[in-house]
């Protein structure tokens, strides 16, 4: 397969690296080919893809008419380059469900919208290789940290206890205004909260605004009761009228005088 892909022009590269990159939108899904994972995707996504904005933008790379077939027809010819090939999916490979299918790669090889594809191309690895060796870098510079100089030393030194020292200080203010709640419950209920966004899903300075605040609980919701209807224009809507001794002009004289039973 290498010999293959190698063999494929640049534009057909470019076409491969668009589609594993995320700016495609292409879904892949996990499966179990020789016993080892692998991703697999729909035809269908592909030829979305290249029929999307983002492709029309990238240059040097073969021009598709969304209008035709002309994005079926390339992802035809780029099979004998072998970034990927037709499968067949199989049983989940778990006793659950959503445990990834077996898939099988076909033995007759065209592209389908509705037939699936397993990748044999990873895409671009310089990540892969800049992510090693800048682990590799941060593992050898705290391995030789008693050979750095004296003043980068004293400095991450400084640096360290100051991380630490915002830990603590953001520790110490969540048992103190836990303290204080509890005070204040029971002083002057429904108790304050101090920084009540503190722990809210809310940006760095909104987790500190406003600076405290009562504990009001939510309004609850009024159930409506049985045999009450909805009055007109929202008015509130009348009971149901109780023995009360009065006669039904009686009732009549009070409900137009705007007073409700």
């Amino acid at each position: 397969m290498d010999v293959q892909q190698a063999a494929a022009p640049q534009d057909i590269r470019n076409v491969i690296n668009f589609l594993r990159g995320s700016k495609s939108g292409l879904k892949n899904k996990t499966g179990v080919l020789n016993g080892s994972r692998r991703e697999y995707f729909k035809g269908k996504s592909a030829i979305k893809a290249l029929q999307s904005d983002a492709y029309a933008k990238l240059k040097n790379v073969p021009p598709i008419d969304p209008t035709d077939d002309s994005a079926r027809k390339l992802l035809h010819t780029m099979i004998q380059y072998t970034f990927f090939l037709g499968v067949d999916r199989g049983n989940p490979s778990g006793t659950s469900s959503s445990s990834p299918r077996h898939i099988q790669i076909m033995q007759q090889q065209a592209f389908d919208p509705d037939a699936y594809y397993v990748w044999f191309y990873d895409g671009p690895q310089w990540k892969t290789y800049l992510g090693g060796a800048l682990l590799v870098t941060v593992i050898l510079a705290g391995v030789m940290f008693p050979l750095w100089p004296v003043t980068l030393r004293i400095g991450v030194w400084y640096l360290s206890m100051a991380g630490f020292g915002v830990i603590g200080l953001f520790i110490a203010l969540s048992i103190f205004r836990l303290i204080f709640y509890i005070i204040t419950v029971v002083a002057a209920s429904p108790g304050i909260w101090i920084f009540p966004k503190l722990f809210a899903d809310v940006g760095f300075i909104d987790s500190f605004i406003p600076g405290w605040d009562w504990d009001i609980p939510p309004p609850k919701k009024v159930k409506k009761k049985r045999g009450e209807k909805e009055g007109v224009d929202g008015e509130k809507p009348l009971r149901k009228r109780k023995a009360t001794g009065l006669t039904t002009m009686d009732f009549d004289a009070i409900v137009e005088s705007g007073y409700y039973v």
